[in-house]
């Protein structure tokens, strides 16, 4: 592969890159086109095989409405209102009838046509009213729906003032929206401190811009990837996000792995073409297995059905493989393009500082920390995972909460909605369970008895009479007491269905949907994560050629995952600094974004673990003794990965600013996975392990080590060819006519 790989740079680098850059190019035009059909749906989180679901898809066949979508419309009115007089005041009229005019709309319920007086406030100067909309095709329909009916409602100046749009329909646009706008913000707040980090790191301008470009490249390529799957299968924009983040933190990993080795390589003496086939067959193996891993884990979410996750899945391998695309291609013709010259615009200063020092090898800070490591190893080792366990007590006392209008914040029109309706109408129907039961046309009053026994249970607040809502078909409405995501309103949900029903019933709407989600991610989670262990344990065996350093490395990356979501749960879940990440805790956390993060953790935590072990490992192969090869690795590689993990940290911590709680859940988790990885773990854990394990490392199984040599051996990295020497330094850079060959021969 990387011989093919250097004949093409002998050929013409520039022809390369020209290559490169015109596939993303096209990857971008392509896939860009695509990304406003989107969904942005509330469905996004449904397993369509699942019974809730399926029977919303009979309700709107029959019917023209989507229970799962809906406004929820809440009007303040002037002077108070009797519901029992049964009349509308102007107020409440004029919007009834406008939200009533909606293309989209389907059903309109408000406290006179359900002669309900628990949807008036108890002092009568407000109330709110239900609007049930059908079905919206994937993309950008259900936003122009939500902002074409606000700006109906804006355009009247006494509604503009006395009405606020929210339910379901209008959460989810709200939450897209907020979420692109806080993206920009964060990646506008973010670039500066990482431009500067990029300077101060990669030590030049030149080299500092060079992970950008390949950023660019990396979602060019993943937008383009995304284009093409939404030919066949419809995807989230949520997944915009992590093609965004995980963008610019892998080209930026990969580059500066890179880009470190081929100055190693020149600091050496070699030439241009000759450093960058050492750092191809060296660094560039540790990213393609890297690059692999990353991509493998995330490829674990495409066994679970709701489309946010899925999504996520197909969006991390794009991503991944764009990153790849750069990082193998891309970047290596640009460092022939530029020679020496990749360090130009440096002060001297940083120049000097890239120099090798006299024993730097045996007498660097990480060289010397290794060793301090493993001279205590059993007391290293306890000592790490004893913080590592602490952080992860808080795990056992985990809760779950769903995404819905409690997850806005509370100055977004859904979210300020749900609050009220939370704290003043107690058992609204803005989220009811609704009983859809198989029945006969002269089935009312055996369902009006069932409806009267589901009032006597217990977290029941109110039940509406049954109604006929298609051939055969009738619908329940039960209002909770409690959240519609809560604990709590599960255990109504289940009591509900122990009540005997005359006819067929099946429940659904947010409560039942939910409850389905869980079931159904609980069925597939150990799917996921027995994929997401075999496929690390496969590339990091492909990798080392032993069964052990692969095992330890799912241990070790699995006290990470443990460590981090004690740290959620912690903050999040119990509210800790609360006031500092400007946020309103739930009281649990969102499951699908723990899975999400999950993936994207264990990919980077095996990501620095490959570095750290090909660089080790290369040691042992070129005759080091064990623990002198963990140091000299460590100490080539130390800093890289600690460097990378500080990148790494800022376009994905940036999330935190989002005023989406589970968006702040995940870039605060996927920033703590990778700085708790590259400190206590790959720092103070990796190295105490190998040393007490000694040779042992590198044990594998008779069966297993033949297997290895004989299809995989030539996967492992190697510092050169076998018939390689090193050649006198070339000219600086490859002049703008010469090839690479050119230069090699110089």
């Amino acid at each position: 592969m990387f011989a093919r790989l250097l004949n093409l740079l002998e050929k013409g680098p520039r022809r390369l890159l020209w290559t490169v850059g015109l596939l993303a190019l096209v990857a971008l035009a392509g896939g860009g086109s695509q990304m406003t059909s989107m969904t942005m749906g509330v469905d996004d989180y449904d397993d369509a095989e699942s019974t809730a679901v399926r029977v919303l898809d009979d309700v709107e066949k029959a019917t023209g409405a989507n229970l799962e979508q809906g406004y929820v419309v809440l009007v303040e009115l002037d002077e108070p209102v009797d519901p029992a007089s049964g009349e509308r005041p102007e107020v409440l009229r004029r919007a009834v009838e406008l939200i009533e005019k909606r293309p989209e709309v389907a059903d309109v319920v408000d406290y006179v046509s359900a002669k309900n007086p628990a949807m008036v406030r108890k002092d009568g100067k407000s109330t709110y009213f239900v609007a049930t909309v059908s079905g919206f095709a994937p993309g950008d329909a259900v936003t122009k729906a939500v902002t074409k009916t606000q700006d109906a409602l804006d355009a009247d100046k006494q509604l503009r003032e006395h009405v606020t749009l929210g339910g379901p329909t209008t959460s989810n646009v709200e939450a897209s929206a907020i979420s692109s706008e806080d993206l920009g913000k964060a990646e506008a707040l973010a670039f500066p401190v990482l431009l500067i980090l990029l300077l101060f790191i990669f030590r030049g301008l030149i080299a500092a811009l060079i992970p950008l470009g390949g950023a660019l490249v990396s979602i060019a390529v993943a937008l383009g990837v995304l284009g093409a799957v939404m030919t066949v299968v419809d995807l989230s924009v949520f997944a915009l996000n992590l093609v965004m983040a995980l963008g610019i933190g892998l080209s930026i990993d990969f580059s500066l792995l890179i880009i470190s080795r081929f100055r190693e390589e020149l600091r050496a003496g070699h030439s241009t073409h000759e450093a960058i086939a050492r750092t191809l067959r060296t660094a560039g193996r540790t990213v393609l297995f890297s690059g692999l891993t990353v991509a493998t884990a995330l490829a674990s979410l495409l066994v679970f059905p709701q489309r946010f996750l899925y999504t996520m899945g197909v969006a991390g391998i794009a991503t991944s493989l764009g990153a790849l695309l750069f990082a193998l291609l891309g970047l290596p013709a640009l460092l022939a393009v530029l020679g020496e010259r990749v360090n130009k615009w440096a002060p001297k200063s940083w120049q000097r500082a890239q120099e090798p020092r006299t024993g730097s090898e045996s007498g660097g800070r990480w060289y010397r920390f290794s060793h301090g490591v493993m001279r205590r190893p059993v007391s290293a080792a306890l000592a790490a995972s004893a913080v590592l366990l602490v952080l992860a007590l808080p795990a056992f006392g985990i809760k779950f909460t769903g995404i819905d209008a409690a997850s806005m914040p509370e100055d977004s029109d859904a979210g300020r909605v749900y609050t009220t309706l939370e704290k003043e109408f107690p058992g609204s129907l803005q989220s009811p369970v609704h009983l859809i039961s198989k029945a006969p046309k002269h089935a009312g009053t055996e369902l009006a008895a069932y409806s009267k026994e589901l009032g006597k249970v217990d977290g029941v607040a109110d039940v509406t009479p049954p109604r006929p809502i298609g051939d055969g078909m009738w619908e329940t409405q039960v209002a909770l007491k409690d959240a519609p995501l809560s604990t709590a309103a599960q255990d109504t949900l289940d009591a509900i269905e122990k009540v005997a029903a005359p006819y067929p019933t099946v429940p659904t709407g947010n409560t039942a949907l939910y409850d389905a989600m869980m079931t159904s991610l609980g069925d597939r989670l150990p799917l996921a994560l027995g994929l997401m262990s075999l496929t690390t344990l496969f590339i990091l065996f492909a990798m080392t050629g032993s069964v052990v350093l692969p095992l330890k490395a799912v241990i070790t990356n699995l006290l990470t995952l443990a460590a981090t979501l004690g740290l959620l749960i912690f903050v999040f879940q119990d509210g800790h600094f609360a006031g500092a990440l400007d946020f309103t805790s739930q009281g649990a956390l969102q499951p699908t974004m723990l899975i999400i993060l999950l993936a994207v953790a264990l990919a980077m935590s095996t990501d620095y673990t490959v570095f750290l072990l090909s660089r080790i490992k290369e040691g042992v192969d070129n005759g080091l003794p064990d623990r002198e090869a963990i140091a000299t690795g460590l100490e080539k590689v130390g800093r890289t990965v600690t460097l990378a993990a500080v990148l790494f940290c800022i376009p994905l911590g940036a999330l935190m600013l989002s005023r989406l709680i589970f968006i702040k859940q995940l870039g605060l988790g996927t920033a703590a996975s990778v700085v708790i990885d590259a400190t206590l773990v790959r720092a103070l854990l990796v190295p105490s392990l190998m040393a007490l394990f000694g040779q042992a490392n590198w044990w594998a199984p008779g069966p297993l080590r033949r297997f290895h040599q004989r299809f995989l051996s030539g996967l492992q990295e190697r510092d050169e060819p076998p018939t390689s020497q090193a050649t006198p330094a070339a000219p600086a850079a490859v002049d703008s006519q010469e090839s690479v060959t050119t230069a090699g021969k110089a």
